[in-house]
């Protein structure tokens, strides 16, 4: 939880955000909270989202 309010206090990575928007809609849907926010904010992703992008960022 004290990490996830560390976040929301904090500026998203550099170009994370416009990445997160060109997401197609398909892959958009399957990411949960955390995993977005660990998108915008984390320098290591969680395996699941790492699975998910990992076709699409290739």
């Amino acid at each position: 939880m004290m990490k996830e309010n560390n976040a929301k206090n904090k500026e998203p990575l550099p170009d994370r955000m416009e990445v997160l928007r060109d997401l197609p809609a398909d892959i958009m849907r399957s990411l949960s909270k955390e995993e977005i926010q660990a998108f915008l904010f984390e320098e290591i992703w969680p395996v699941s989202l790492s699975e998910k992008l990992g076709q699409y960022l290739a």
